[in-house]
């Protein structure tokens, strides 16, 4: 099959007022696009083809009826832009026109406010099979028979494509890249110890809603659950590692703010959150406390046992709240901070590669210790 080369997208601005607001963006050839409503809150999702988004960050900055503007890969064969509005908008232009000087195509999207009304009839009456919110099956590992014995880890790096996750003080390092670099030095290293298979939820740079992480781990018979994050606070100071554990109730606003925002990671990606039910809700967190809760604040604090003297951690390292990213039923999951990006000390130690294999060290021995008081346990 021959592969198609990625649209690039080399040019964009923004212009306009909180009534009306026009956005453009250069292509090098003529894209394909589709255009979606999202409410609650109000978003207008692009889908396109895959696309290398190759223009300054600050070109495409939220202004006019938008506070929010995301774009990236969703997965291997698709790019999206994700405009979050102020208030409920409709799109009255939108159009891919020739440049004039013969460099390109151009999409023009020209976006209005209306009420709300009007909205949701646009979000009903909206026909739109959308690839994205089914699995993203192509980045999905496919399911490996484990060896008889084999303890099976999965390693989650946090955010991806388009949902970029924190940005670093000083170097504006993305999260989603800080997490894919942690991931795969872990899942090496844990793959050098016999009887230890671990594997990566996302191997590039791929949007993967939490739902998806969650049954990639149960699909290929995971033990473990280790999703990877570096979030920023608006509190410089705070520095080090943290680990989280799932619960209805949150140990702490720090611990419930972090759940509030990785949360929303569907939401950025312009995916719809089907909520469950109350009562469901309730069902699934209480099969999660009663299964595996247990096991997963066993592994908490074997990690945090392996940082002593060895890893700087906030106070109160191991923290609870309701991720929804650690609610499989079975499987024993944890939400390691490495750090926070917004303290320069901790965006240092996120980028150094010698400090990133120690904390790879340091976390498979704490897996290894875990396994060992398992099968000691009889689990």
């Amino acid at each position: 099959m021959v592969k198609v080369e990625p649209l690039l997208a080399y040019g964009a601005r923004i212009v306009g007022d909180d009534a009306r607001t026009r956005i453009v963006i250069d292509f090098d050839r003529a894209p394909d696009f589709s255009i979606h409503y999202i409410a609650n809150p109000e978003r207008v999702v692009i889908d396109l083809p895959v696309t290398a988004f190759g223009f300054p960050a600050g070109d495409l900055s939220a202004r006019g009826l938008f506070k929010d503007i995301r774009y990236g890969k969703m997965d291997e064969d698709s790019a999206r832009i994700v405009l979050t509005a102020k208030k409920p908008v409709k799109m009255e232009v939108a159009k891919v026109q020739a440049d004039e000087g013969g460099k390109g195509h151009r999409l023009i999207l020209d976006a209005a406010m209306t009420d709300k009304d009007r909205f949701a009839e646009l979000v009903k009456a909206q026909s739109w099979n959308d690839p994205s919110s089914q699995q993203t099956t192509s980045a999905i590992p496919a399911p490996e028979r484990p060896a008889n014995g084999d303890f099976i880890i999965a390693v989650d790096a946090g955010h991806g494509g388009i949902d970029t996750g924190a940005i670093g003080v000083d170097t504006k390092t993305q999260e989603k890249d800080v997490t894919l670099a942690f991931a795969k030095a872990l899942a090496d290293r844990l793959n050098r110890e016999s009887g230890i298979k671990a594997f990566l939820t996302r191997k590039d740079d791929s949007f993967l809603s939490l739902s998806e992480r969650v049954e990639i781990a149960r699909q290929n018979n995971a033990g473990l659950f280790i999703s990877m994050h570096a979030d920023t606070l608006k509190q410089k100071d705070i520095r080090g590692a943290t680990v989280y554990t799932i619960s209805d109730r949150a140990s702490d606003k720090l611990a419930a703010d972090l759940a509030d925002r990785e949360n929303l990671s569907d939401q950025i990606a312009g995916k719809e959150t089907v909520a469950e039910p109350p009562e469901v809700a309730d069902i699934l967190l209480d099969l999660t406390r009663r299964e595996t809760q247990a096991f997963s604040i066993s592994l908490a604090e074997s990690v945090l046992a392996s940082f002593k003297d060895q890893v700087g951690t906030i106070n109160n390292p191991h923290r609870h709240a309701g991720f929804r990213v650690l609610q499989a039923p079975d499987v024993p999951s944890i939400l390691l901070e490495l750090g926070f990006l917004s303290n320069r000390e901790d965006e240092k130690l996120l980028l150094d590669e010698a400090w990133r294999a120690r904390m790879a060290d340091l976390l498979t021995e704490a897996v290894k210790h875990y396994r060992t008081a398992m099968v000691a346990n009889g689990g």
